[in-house]
């Protein structure tokens, strides 16, 4: 594309030939590192296309969505060109708007990237905001996440059809459960793309906290909707922890306050400021990315992970890895947010020594 008359709004950095490596999430990275690599999975997936209702979807949008373009909607078709020349997607992909109050967007399409977004979210979010959305759906479409979306899509639209199935519907929403299990994390991914596009940490952190609240920012505050993230990992006991799992199951996307704790810590860490040097994986470079690093990166993120956490079901696991106390009594204290009865030796007949003088 011709750069001249696509650079962004105003002087942001620019990534040539960058990879998606360099804004993957750990576990986002190495699943699809892993998938990349199979023998055939590509021909695989591509010849499902004749099963997928790819077309029709794209026809659908076309007849009953508006096409973004220089002559509809054209601040969208400006930050999505934008967004292309800063993480050098030298395609860009189509864009619709669709009517829907829901705010919500997606890249989806097998063969080529299609992004829509709902008039919801058009509405909801102001220029720089929405600039960080568009951002973060070129991200998916530069890490070839609209592949898996779409079969996403299709097989929960499968399960529901086969759902008088007994075995034929679990059968299909195990392998659902483990997608959206991945497509969580590569929102997170998508997230980062989002903030390298827009190169503004508010900006982000404003369109999450809209979609979580509404257009009221006036009564909304950042550092409060932090913590409330941090609240949420922290609070409770064991049970709560089994909670959050179930809640966030039937979900696509993380909880929103954990995206923004998430980026806002990315944003701050060492790797992003490297990208914002120019050093950063490169597409060129992926033919020789192995599967085994990248698996064990991802190990070590969630072994991190799991010692850092404050969460009650996260602290247990680690303390049982360290071999750190009484299992039962722990399991018992987690799941009641009591501690037990005492266990220390009961008090001698003699005086307690004194202590040594200074």
């Amino acid at each position: 594309m011709s750069e001249s008359n696509n650079l962004p709004g105003r002087n942001r950095r620019r990534f040539p030939g960058i990879s998606s490596r360099a804004y993957e999430h750990p576990a986002d990275r190495s699943a699809l590192v892993a998938l990349r690599k199979l023998s055939g999975f590509d021909t695989v997936f591509k010849a499902l296309s004749g099963l997928l209702p790819e077309r029709s979807l794209r026809l659908l949008f076309l007849s009953d969505s508006v096409r973004v373009s220089d002559a509809q909607f054209t601040h969208l078709n400006e930050m999505l060109r934008d967004a292309c020349y800063i993480l050098d997607l030298e395609k860009v992909p189509a864009m619709y708007v669709t009517q829907d109050p829901q705010p919500n967007a997606m890249c989806i399409g097998l063969d080529e990237p299609l992004i829509v977004v709902t008039t919801g979210l058009v509405e909801l979010l102001d220029e720089e905001e929405m600039r960080a959305v568009v951002g973060h759906e070129v991200g998916h479409a530069l890490s070839g996440h609209s592949v898996y979306r779409t079969i996403l899509l299709f097989l929960t639209t499968l399960a529901l059809r086969v759902a008088w199935i007994p075995l034929g519907g679990l059968a299909i929403m195990a392998i659902v459960t483990a997608l959206r299990e991945w497509f969580r994390k590569s929102e997170l991914s998508a997230d980062r793309a989002g903030l390298l596009v827009g190169q503004d940490l508010r900006a982000s952190m404003r369109g999450l906290m809209k979609i979580a609240g509404g257009n009221h920012l006036h009564e909304m505050n950042v550092d409060a909707f932090l913590k409330q993230a941090e609240e949420y990992e922290a609070s409770g006991d064991l049970r709560d922890s089994v909670l959050k799992i179930l809640n966030v199951l039937p979900r696509t996307h993380p909880f929103t306050t954990v995206r923004a704790a998430e980026l806002k810590k990315w944003e701050a860490s060492r790797d992003y400021q490297r990208i914002m040097d120019g050093h950063y994986a490169r597409r060129a470079e992926d033919k020789d990315t192995s599967v085994s690093d990248a698996w064990k990166e991802s190990a070590n993120h969630y072994a991190e992970t799991v010692k850092t956490s404050k969460d009650p079901l996260m602290r247990l696991i680690n303390d049982i890895s360290s071999g750190a106390g009484d299992l039962g009594g722990k399991l018992r204290d987690k799941f009641t947010g009591t501690p037990g009865s005492p266990t220390q030796n009961p008090p001698q007949d003699s005086p307690p020594s004194e202590s040594p003088e200074d």
